[in-house]
């Protein structure tokens, strides 16, 4: 474990793996997580967000920035790097992708959704259980399916 910066009352499970890791003030993270970046592309969790549990944020080749306020439900695999890594001859099918991840303020990502490299979400998104997101939505979207689209634009907070 190296190149870990805390913010104040973080809780992080001891069960739980970070390394290359910045993280905000209040943050929470559940149990059985892994989240890594690397020496150069030290991944951020802005303050008050959650993690939780079984969630795996994988920064490794690129960077992976979570907002504030963010919400990751359990079982969450987000990526900056994809391919049969342990295969040139299937990389000349299948390249391998890579790819910046950024989750804007007050997101909220359900259960089991899975976030490929390549994707930003824009600040107040939520997407769906299940989903699996390989694309990039803007503000107040609302999405899901596989793969993941637009479900609904939600009403922004000043206009409730």
């Amino acid at each position: 474990m190296s190149n870990i910066n805390l913010g104040e009352n973080t809780i992080i499970d001891p069960t739980t793996s970070i390394n290359n890791v910045k993280i905000g003030d209040n943050v929470k993270i559940a149990k059985f997580c892994s989240i890594y970046g690397s020496e150069i592309n030290q991944l951020e969790i802005g303050a008050n967000s959650y993690i939780g549990m079984f969630s795996i944020l994988n920064g490794f080749r690129k960077k992976i920035k979570i907002g504030s306020h963010v919400s990751i439900a359990q079982n969450v695999n987000m990526m900056t790097d994809s391919g049969p890594n342990a295969s040139e001859e299937m990389q000349k099918i299948f390249p391998l992708i890579e790819g910046e991840v950024n989750i804007g303020d007050h997101s909220w990502i359900g259960a089991n959704v899975v976030i490929m490299p390549g994707v930003e979400l824009g600040k107040f998104c939520v997407v769906a259980a299940n989903s699996f997101v390989n694309s990039s939505f803007p503000d107040f979207s609302m999405i899901g399916g596989n793969p993941a689209k637009l479900i609904k634009t939600i009403s922004r907070p000043d206009e409730i």
